[in-house]
């Protein structure tokens, strides 16, 4: 066991090495730009970013053409929100979500507000799921679209896309999906789960930072998406811009490997999360669990420690790398608005702890861990006029 160990997995992931070694050759050797039609440099940078197509294609049972490529899941949400509302204002300009989108989502949500649109924020239940019937209460004959993510970033909570693929789909309202956390990480089908358009991203599935993909239905009619970007019209004119063909392939490579273990990963990883919960809850008293156990992400384990603040607790964790909440809010120094919206105190969020555990964890680590943890929390405990 190396120091120091990686629990921050929901932030990004390590690159699997072999999707590394995919990715090599088109870094030196098959250096081509996948727009040049008239040699072989092009003709083999194009063939491998439409394998990659293929790649990513498959791990969410897509047709490659629905996949059109971004520099990640950010672009791919203002892709999706901005580029559908600019398109279909003219029939409606009130968009549904929740409360614990992850920021891309709010911020895009917050300028659509700005410029005209009205957003119904979902409330969610302390497990942090939204109403069913609340969402379906909440659709009117001027909603156009409806954006709720697959899994939460913090606490890992796993919304019913089913149930709301399928009322989207009986009201002829598009249905768009974060799903940066759950790829990989759970089955996903976005034909039996009415998806729309889906935002994801290479780096939360041990693929290349700075490459994600928006999947956008191939329906009778074609959904109709503003660009974001021009210059080119490349993605199909949805996305213009020289392709970044070594992380593409990157990309493909990670859900490709992420596909075939799948199944047996996961089971794995939540054993390690199962062993890391009953290690730290059977040794210290005034811990909280921050959502449910059952309807989570395999990988996340969000807990709330009473008496200690969660940025005492990381620096006296440099051994162990984990987070207080999502990577993009870690300049704030206000409470997680997931946690609120949870029914967490600002106490409780602001005592809080993510852990998230990835594919190269292994149960050495997580004894490790436990052994730490007990000992940081009693050592802050015993100094803490709040405790």
């Amino acid at each position: 066991m190396k120091l120091p160990i990686y629990l921050d997995n929901h932030a990004t992931t390590p690159m699997d090495p072999q999707v590394f070694e995919a990715m090599r050759p088109y870094f030196l050797t098959k250096f081509g730009n996948a727009s040049s039609k008239n040699h072989s440099f092009g003709w083999e940078a194009n063939s491998a970013v439409e394998h990659a197509r293929k790649q990513i294609a498959k791990i969410i049972n897509a047709e490659p053409n629905e996949i059109i490529f971004t520099s990640g899941a950010t672009e791919s949400i203002n892709l999706a929100l901005k580029g559908f509302a600019e398109a279909y204002c003219s029939k409606g300009k009130h968009i549904v979500s929740s409360v614990i989108e992850h920021s891309a989502v709010l911020d895009t949500l917050n300028y659509l507000s700005k410029v005209g649109f009205e957003i119904t924020y979902l409330s969610v239940d302390q497990n942090g799921l939204i109403s069913i019937p609340k969402l379906n209460e909440s659709i009117r004959s001027d909603t156009i679209l409806v954006s709720i993510m697959t899994a939460n970033n913090e606490i890992g909570s796993i919304q019913n896309v089913k149930a709301i693929g399928d009322i989207c789909s009986a009201k002829n309202v598009l249905f768009h999906t974060d799903a940066s956390q759950a790829i990989g990480k759970i089955p996903f089908d976005v034909k039996e789960n009415n998806i729309d358009l889906m935002s994801f991203t290479a780096h939360k599935l041990y693929g290349p930072k700075g490459i994600g993909a928006l999947f956008i239905k191939k329906k009778r009619q074609p959904i109709k998406i503003t660009p974001q970007i021009l210059g080119g019209g490349h993605e199909n004119g949805y996305r213009s811009g020289t392709l970044n063909v070594p992380c593409i392939v990157g990309f493909g490579k990670a859900a490709e490997i992420s596909n075939q273990l799948l199944s047996n990963e996961n089971e794995r990883i939540a054993k390690l999360r199962n062993k890391l919960f009953q290690g730290i809850v059977s040794q210290l008293n005034g811990v909280n669990l921050n959502g449910s156990l059952t309807d989570r992400l395999g990988n996340n384990l969000n807990l709330s420690f009473d008496g200690i603040k969660s940025e005492s607790f990381i620096l006296e964790m440099k051994d162990i790398a984990v987070s207080s909440g999502a990577a993009c809010a870690s300049a704030t120094t206000k409470p997680s608005h997931v946690l609120t919206a949870i029914s967490c105190t600002n106490e409780e969020a602001k005592n809080s702890i993510r852990f998230g555990i990835g594919r190269f964890n292994v149960e050495e680590e997580i004894t490790y861990t436990i052994k730490r943890v007990v000992e940081t929390v009693e050592k802050l405990r015993s100094i803490s006029p709040a405790y």
